[in-house]
């Protein structure tokens, strides 16, 4: 079952509009297509209406039909201005590691529905845990943090800094680094990566 966020962001590629524009343009009827494609015709017909978001293989089936790519259904985007906006209860919140007992943060996704960012935004939320409990990662290319709430201890390397709010940072994120509550009740920043 998919979430309405979920839905939300796979109806924006309108994949059953423009597969019933191709078929009408070819003068073919969803019986037609069916035979073509060996879907039944009822599982194209909600496919078309949005009612059913088809599967990869099932849609390079129907685009084999129409000698098009995958990339047709979804580069179409292309043709609008790129907006994406993100409602503060669409966001989903992922702790750092899933499964683990003790976190150090959880974030939610700012921009996820933007195609082609160019950069990753998040809000995050910090609590506290012990210096040698924390769990460094790393990534490619660079990230500045801005610390809205509590005071946030930046790990980087063998060095700890103290964020206060309204304090920013920007640093290599190939250097293995760790994030933690170290005073406040509540500890949040806003974090953008980019590489």
């Amino acid at each position: 079952m998919l979430t309405a966020t979920l839905q939300k962001g796979l109806s924006e590629y309108e994949v059953g509009e423009k597969i019933r524009a191709l078929r009408l343009k070819k003068k073919m009827g969803l019986v037609e297509l069916g035979t073509h494609t060996g879907l039944s015709p009822a599982l194209l017909s909600k496919i078309e209406r949005g009612r059913l978001f088809p599967t990869l293989p099932t849609l390079l089936r129907i685009a084999l039909v129409f000698s098009v790519g995958l990339e047709f259904f979804f580069a179409g985007s292309r043709e609008k201005p790129l907006v994406a906006v993100v409602r503060k209860d669409e966001r989903v919140t992922l702790p750092e590691r899933p499964g683990a007992r003790e976190v150090a943060y959880r974030f939610q996704s700012l921009d996820y529905p933007a195609t082609e960012r160019r950069f990753n935004s998040y809000y995050a939320e910090f609590f506290p845990i012990p210096a040698d409990k924390l769990q460094r990662h790393d990534h490619p290319g660079v990230e500045f943090i801005y610390a809205l709430q509590g005071t946030l201890s930046v790990h980087i390397g063998a060095e700890e800094h103290g964020l206060e709010p309204g304090d920013t940072m920007y640093f290599d994120a190939t250097v293995p680094h760790a994030y933690r509550r170290s005073r406040g009740r509540t500890c949040s920043a806003i974090v953008v990566t980019a590489s």
